[in-house]
């Protein structure tokens, strides 16, 4: 298989020949290739760790089955995304137990979505009880760290927790967090009350990561000694952001890209159960939730308080390219290579040997009225396109040579050199 496309780094037309799974030639075009401002973007497939459910269904819910885990994991495809963590939100526990072994159970029988899930994210149940920071989350639910529970969870898991936000206001955080740090999962800070003292406590511990900084806290703060300063100023600290348009103003993306620098942001889409769902009122497992005409999802009744997301990380990639003035090659560095720096991993790329997942997109202008900046138009996972049509170019040049033609005087050709 070939797939066409500007390179997302250097913007130069590139083919890239697919084989098993793999990158097998990455190729430049030749000299009389004209028209390539046209061609669509093409770049590594994108990695959001932080997805709660899609279509009517969360992760976090006593009815998740294996197959609505199969059908949101071939659902965000559509977006461009190509590894993801399903994110379990605060519930019983029992409710809890249930979710993380019905996902360990779909990786289990269906090995297309095994691949695709690059770990669970756990977000709560040990979160801050304070209107505010708990954001969405139940208080009937809220409780303080539990280490037995934590290990119950991890077993039913399969192992495959490998996200666990909290808060880490609580006086045995620092020691939780040390010892689920030694099990290999990443601890990230998020719907959180905690003082600086705190915060830097549990990032000596081990904690490396904040859950969707600036969202999730309180609407006043203390202008200087607060949870989202010290979590911005601490190097050792990467942090998710949502760049959706509704969680954070432009000026505080751009203030916030600029204080950890890029390579510790990393964009999320943090989409909820009722993500693709057209605008009206629904009911959630927490709370009765409402899809706004713009795309924003607040909790019903009111237009300000947000109740996860509704648009993909792709508006994500355009968004920040906007709010902060990064180029689309850092865009996509925090859609993809920081996310997979975090959790290990290798997400692919354009190269000889790197795995073939990839997307092929375009990027609308906004002054063109477009609902979706972000337009995939295919997507590749394991070498095989699972979304969309791969855009092919279509150009015709005189293939004369030395008075004839190699198959015609006028010939079809890709604007590669198909020598090899």
């Amino acid at each position: 298989m070939k797939l066409f496309g500007r390179h997302y780094g250097t913007g130069r037309a590139l083919c890239l020949d697919i084989a098993a799974g793999k990158v097998l030639r990455a190729t430049q075009p030749a000299s009389d290739v004209r028209g390539v401002e046209q061609w669509p973007w093409i770049a590594p497939g994108l990695f959001d760790i932080q997805i709660n459910g899609y279509g009517g269904q969360e992760f976090g819910s006593a009815d998740l089955t294996m197959d609505k885990v199969v059908e949101i994991t071939r659902s965000v495809v559509t977006f461009g995304v190509t590894s993801y963590c399903p994110t379990v939100t605060t519930e019983s526990f029992e409710v809890l137990q249930h979710a993380v072994r019905t996902i360990g159970e779909a990786c289990e029988a269906f090995p297309d979505v095994a691949r695709r899930i690059a770990g669970i994210h756990v977000e709560g149940p040990y979160i801050t009880p304070q209107d505010g920071p708990r954001g969405a989350h139940p208080l009937e639910h809220v409780r303080r760290p539990d280490w037995d529970e934590f290990q119950r969870l991890q077993e039913a898991a399969g192992g495959r927790i490998r996200i666990f936000t909290m808060s880490v206001e609580f006086d045995e955080s620092p020691e939780f967090v040390r010892r689920v740090v030694k099990t290999g999962v990443i601890v990230s800070i998020g719907h959180t009350a905690a003082a600086p003292r705190q915060i830097r406590r549990a990032v000596d511990a081990g904690a490396q990561l904040s859950t969707h900084l600036g969202n999730g806290s309180h609407p006043k703060l203390h202008r200087f000694r607060n949870y989202i300063w010290q979590q911005l100023a601490d190097d050792r600290l990467m942090a998710s952001i949502i760049v959706d348009g509704h969680h954070l103003p432009s000026a505080v993306v751009k203030t916030f890209v600029r204080a950890k620098g890029p390579e510790r942001c990393i964009l999320v889409s943090d989409i909820s159960g009722q993500a693709g769902r057209p605008p009206g009122r629904y009911k959630s497992d927490f709370c009765d939730v409402e899809v706004l005409p713009e795309g924003k999802l607040v909790v019903a009744g009111q237009r300000e308080l947000l109740a996860g997301a509704a648009l993909p990380i792709g508006t994500g990639v355009a968004t920040v390219m906007r709010f902060a003035g990064v180029d689309l090659e850092t865009a996509v560095r925090m859609a993809v290579h920081n996310p997979a720096d975090l959790l290990d991993m290798d997400p692919g790329g354009l190269e000889p040997g790197d795995p073939a997942n990839l997307v092929q997109f375009h990027l609308a202008d906004p002054e063109d009225g477009a609902a979706e900046r972000f337009q995939v138009s295919c997507t590749v996972a394991d070498g095989n396109v699972l979304f969309g049509v791969p855009w092919q170019p279509s150009l015709k040049r005189n293939a004369k040579r030395n008075g004839s033609t190699k198959r015609g005087v006028s010939e079809t050709l890709t604007p590669f050199d198909q020598g090899s």
